[in-house]
C-alpha cells in the first residue's frame, strides 16, 4: 500500500501479529523416514524407558532424525517437533540452561512442540553448582554467592522449568563441574551442603546430581541424596567410576538417570573435532554400551523408570548411539523375560 506522496506505508499487522520474514522463510523441519526395524524396536521398548540426546540442532542428523536437506535454521526453530516424532526418542536434554537461565515462555514453546508422553531433562544453571566465580583467564576467583543458593535455584532454575514444561519436565539435573581442592578435600561437608540444599527445595520434581569429582561420590553423598529424595545421575565420563558401579553403589529406589557423555580416550574438544558433523558412530564404545544396557535392564526389571541421555561425544552420533543401546537393552530384557509394558 502507498500513501498519497507515493511512499510505501508499513503493513499493519493483524490482531495476533503477522509472521516475520524469518518465520515465513523458516518452515518447520520434517522428520526422517524411519526404517521399519527401528519403528518396531520403538514399539517394543518399555514405557518406563526414555532415551534422548543432549540437544537436537545438528544437521549431521539429516537422514537419521531429520529429512535429508534440512537446513540449520530450520532445526533451530522447528527441529524439536520433528525430533519428537522419532519412535525411539522420547526425551531430550536441554543443555543451554547450564550456561544461562531461559524464560518460562521458552519452556512453554518446547512443551507445545512435543507429545504428552515426552520428557525434558533440564540442566540447572551452572552458577548454582560452581563454587567459585571465574577470574582472569578463566581461573577460579572469589567464592560464588550463588553456589547451592536455594533462592536463586527456585527463582532462576526451578520456577521457569516447572511452570513452562508442566508434566513434561523430566529430571532436573544439577551437574557439578570440578569443584576445586577445597571442596573435594572434604566430601562429608559437601554431602551436608547438598542435604541442606535439596531439603530446602520444593518437593515434586525429580532432582538428580551429576559429579565430575570421583572423591565426592561417597557414602555420605549417597545417604544425603537418598534422605532428601534426590538421586545420583550415573554418568559415563572419564572422571567417574563405571556406570554399573555407580548404580550399584547408589541403589536408586526411584527414577534412574543416566548420561552417556564422553569417549574415555578423548577430552571434549578432541571429541568435537573428531566426530563433527556427528553423523556416524566413529568410535563404537562396546564396553560402555554393554554397561549402560545392563544398568537399564536391571532398573527396568525392578520397575524403576529410566531416562538415558546421550551426547555426540560418546561415540560420534548420539541418535545412533541410542539406537544401538535400545537394541542391547531389548536383548537383555528378552533374555530376562521382561515384556514391553
Amino acid at each position: 500500500m502507498t500513501s498519497g506522496d507515493g511512499k510505501r506505508k508499513p503493513t499493519q499487522g493483524s490482531l495476533f501479529g503477522s509472521p516475520s520474514d524469518e518465520q515465513r522463510e523458516t518452515p518447520q523441519a520434517l522428520p526422517a523416514v524411519v526404517e521399519s526395524a527401528l519403528r518396531t524396536l520403538g514399539e517394543r521398548m518399555p514405557a518406563g524407558l526414555r532415551l534422548g540426546t543432549s540437544s537436537w540442532t545438528f544437521v549431521g542428523w539429516n537422514g537419521i532424525v531429520y529429512a535429508e536437506g534440512t537446513k540449520q535454521n530450520r532445526l533451530a526453530r522447528g527441529g524439536l517437533r520433528a525430533y519428537a516424532q522419532h519412535p525411539l526418542l522420547r526425551a531430550v536434554g536441554v543443555d543451554r540452561t547450564f550456561y544461562a537461565p531461559i524464560a518460562q515462555s521458552e519452556f512453554e514453546d518446547y512443551a507445545a512442540s512435543v507429545p504428552s508422553s515426552f520428557r525434558f531433562l533440564v540442566k540447572a544453571w551452572s552458577d548454582v553448582t560452581t563454587p567459585r566465580v571465574r577470574g582472569p583467564q578463566g581461573r577460579p576467583g572469589a567464592q560464588n554467592p550463588r553456589w547451592l543458593d536455594v533462592d536463586t535455584t527456585i527463582d532462576r532454575v526451578l520456577t521457569p522449568a516447572v511452570l513452562g514444561l508442566g508434566d513434561k519436565l523430566g529430571p532436573l539435573l544439577f551437574q557439578f563441574p570440578p569443584q576445586g581442592k577445597a571442596v573435594v578435600s572434604d566430601p562429608q561437608r559437601f554431602a551436608a551442603r547438598l542435604h541442606a540444599f535439596f531439603s530446602a527445595l520444593p518437593k515434586g520434581p525429580c532432582y538428580a546430581v551429576e559429579l565430575r569429582d570421583a572423591p565426592l561420590f561417597s557414602a555420605d553423598y549417597i545417604a544425603a541424596l537418598t534422605d532428601c529424595g534426590a538421586r545420583h545421575c550415573c554418568s559415563v565420563h572419564p572422571t567417574m567410576p563405571g556406570v554399573l558401579q555407580q548404580f550399584e553403589t547408589a541403589k536408586p529406589s526411584g527414577e534412574t538417570v543416566v548420561r552417556w557423555m564422553l569417549q574415555p580416550s578423548l577430552d571434549y574438544d578432541e571429541a568435537k573435532d573428531r566426530y563433527a558433523p556427528f553423523a556416524e558412530l566413529v568410535d563404537p564404545d562396546l564396553v560402555r554400551r554393554a554397561e549402560v544396557a545392563e544398568l537399564c535392564a536391571r532398573a527396568l526389571a525392578q520397575g524403576l523408570p529410566v531416562t538415558v541421555v546421550a551426547n555426540n561425544k560418546a561415540e560420534g552420533c548420539a541418535p545412533k548411539t541410542l539406537f544401538a543401546l535400545a537394541a542391547a537393552i531389548r536383548e537383555r530384557l528378552d533374555a530376562a523375560g521382561v515384556r514391553p509394558a
